[in-house]
């Protein structure tokens, strides 16, 4: 066997939901190592270079990587194969654009563009809630941030609206329902809809069931990580 990690990812074996075609070469991207799982993720060339038409190839797309153009989170990530998830924020500050990652109702990936207002935070979903070394709580997110204090009432599938300057939580929605969830994995990924209620499977996942706004139900996995919003019958990326 081979000894240590792969670096290399054949075209045919990309996720489907990165929407690349099969000519264009017998490789594609492999995302680094980071916050978000591979098949959960696109690499940063991709949004930059099949998705934005930002660059037409991959040399190109390392030269607008390397200038130190392009912020993930309020970071700057010169690495071009930088794992993008779920609810992370692009920003380019020299054309003034803010993108959010998204999913559209098909479960492929969207770059969604957003005001320069609601690209200052992003939603995370609640993986576990524990104590740290000297007895502080914390919590970890999907996107791997580990958040020392955090507000006592906070438990596992709540989702957190995080200030991604300061670092802060601003707010947090419950798990529970009359809350409006967007499913993130699974055959209903991308859907959304309001939580009617939940059933709980002792040794096995819960299953959560949901009603859209056309009056379709179904039902997912609480694993599958689902932001959710208060109250709300539509969905409104500035709440």
């Amino acid at each position: 066997m081979a000894r240590g990690p792969k670096k290399h990812l054949k075209r045919l074996n990309a996720p489907k939901k990165w929407m690349l075609d099969k000519l264009s070469g017998k490789f594609a991207p492999r995302p680094s190592a980071g916050p978000h799982k591979l098949r959960e993720s696109m690499p940063l060339v991709v949004v930059l270079r099949n998705k934005l038409k930002y660059a037409l190839t991959y040399n190109e797309t390392k030269k607008v990587t390397m200038s130190r153009a392009i912020k993930v989170d309020g970071k700057v990530r010169t690495d071009m194969c930088y794992p993008i998830g779920f609810q992370d924020v692009v920003s380019i500050e020299k054309t003034g654009e803010f993108f959010r990652m998204l999913f559209d109702v098909k479960g492929r990936f969207l770059v969604h563009r957003i005001k320069k207002e609601e690209g200052s935070f992003k939603l995370c979903n609640v993986k576990s809630v524990s104590t740290a070394a000297k007895g502080i709580p914390i919590i970890t997110t999907h996107d791997g941030r580990t958040i020392r204090y955090p507000d006592p009432l906070i438990k596992v599938h709540d989702t957190i609206k995080y200030d991604i300057n300061s670092g802060k939580i601003l707010d947090f929605i419950k798990f529970e329902p009359g809350n409006l969830a967007y499913i993130t994995g699974g055959q209903n990924c991308g859907r959304t809809g309001i939580i009617t209620h939940k059933e709980k499977h002792p040794g096995s996942f819960d299953i959560v069931h949901v009603k859209d706004s056309v009056g379709h139900s179904f039902r997912y996995e609480s694993q599958q990580r689902v932001p959710y919003w208060k109250g709300q019958t539509k969905l409104d990326y500035t709440a």
